[in-house]
């Protein structure tokens, strides 16, 4: 994806501020408004209303200065109402765009069909998603090979599937995008004889499961049934046997430490994800119990403030509940937001290690 070499506009002077309006400029829209004299109004600078005369012209940099100089908004272009919404609609779009298109789209492709100028639409991308298009393009695009390794006939059918112009310029990548070789992705547990058992802890049913490496899996739902599909669903291709009674103390040991996360948990992990999600999950485990920390935080603790998205998708994905603790991950407000095993399991986990701490 290209970018443009084109100058930032710049609306710093009343002579650059007057010329956008002259032009229904789309792009200074947030930047400033205008308001006019004549009719007591305060428009947005792309406003589709009659040019007024210059000399009833003033500029303000928010609608709360034009509205305590005692301007009302145009009905016209409505600059009282949040952009978010229209924003959110034109990325919305462009999202659209990059994942229906067979090769990424331009950043002059997107923003043409946004009807924005360059500048504008990247500003407005981004300040919606967290990421630059190139980024949003690039994850769609490892997010389909993820999704397409496991079902495509061959490494390079999903390699080409997915987008990308040659092998070569994948495998350059392969390790930061999938955390391992694509062949070892694509097995979905081939090879891999994975023990497991199902019980019952105050959070409900719950299941365990290692391979010979150690955990790679700790999941909760209400019925037991929907915890093996799901272990099933995770490796389409790993033998899965009943745990022995050697196992079957794994699993109390693990009952155990869901009942009390402060104790802690002496077994190994076989943690299995992409570069980023361990990353992600490493910072979590960094989280002391008794403790949260925001999305956004997380992301600054991995160098990456902006992918706060990213981090929360991450946390979605993990499969080792309360070994990888994302219930210790908050909102920005502190609010608990969606947790894959339910929301109140998640106020359980830190009602408890609060009161332990």
């Amino acid at each position: 994806m290209t970018a443009s070499s084109s100058p930032t506009p710049s609306f710093s002077c009343d002579d650059a501020r007057w010329a956008a309006v002259a032009r229904r400029d789309k792009a200074a829209d947030g930047a400033f408004f205008y308001s006019v004299r004549t009719t007591g109004v305060y428009c947005r600078p792309s406003c589709p209303a009659r040019l007024p005369l210059r000399e009833n012209v003033a500029f303000h940099s928010s609608r709360a200065a034009a509205e305590q100089a005692g301007f009302r908004p145009c009905r016209r272009c409505r600059p009282d109402e949040a952009a978010g919404a229209r924003q959110a609609e034109i990325v919305a779009r462009a999202c659209e765009l990059i994942a229906s298109s067979e090769e990424p789209p331009t950043l002059d492709q997107l923003a043409e069909a946004a009807g924005l100028s360059l500048y504008h639409f990247h500003r407005v991308f981004k300040a919606v998603t967290g990421v630059t298009p190139r980024a949003y393009a690039a994850a769609h695009r490892h997010r389909k090979l993820r999704d397409g390794l496991p079902r495509s006939g061959s490494v390079t059918e999903a390699i080409h599937d997915a987008g990308f112009g040659s092998n070569g310029r994948f495998y350059a990548h392969a390790g930061e995008v999938l955390g391992m070789t694509p062949q070892a992705f694509r097995s979905g547990g081939r090879g891999t004889t994975i023990r497991f058992a199902v019980g019952q802890c105050s959070l409900g049913a719950i299941l365990v499961a290692a391979t010979d490496k150690g955990l790679c899996a700790i999941l909760l739902d209400d019925e037991p049934e929907a915890l093996v599909r799901d272990l099933q669903d995770r490796f389409p291709h790993a033998e899965l046997v009943g745990g022995d009674a050697d196992f079957e103390r794994w699993v109390a040991q693990v009952v155990g430490f869901v009942e009390a996360p402060q104790l802690g948990l002496a077994l190994p992990l076989d943690v299995r994800g992409t570069a980023f999600q361990q990353r992600v999950w490493q910072a979590l485990r960094e989280i002391p119990p008794g403790s949260t920390a925001s999305y956004a935080e997380v992301a600054e603790r991995i160098g990456q403030p902006q992918a706060v998205r990213a981090v929360a998708q991450a946390c979605a994905a993990n499969a080792l509940a309360v070994a990888i603790p994302c219930h210790r991950v908050v909102r920005r407000d502190g609010g608990l937001s969606g947790y894959r095993w339910g929301v109140e399991r998640k106020r359980t986990l830190l009602e408890r290690e609060g009161s332990a701490a």
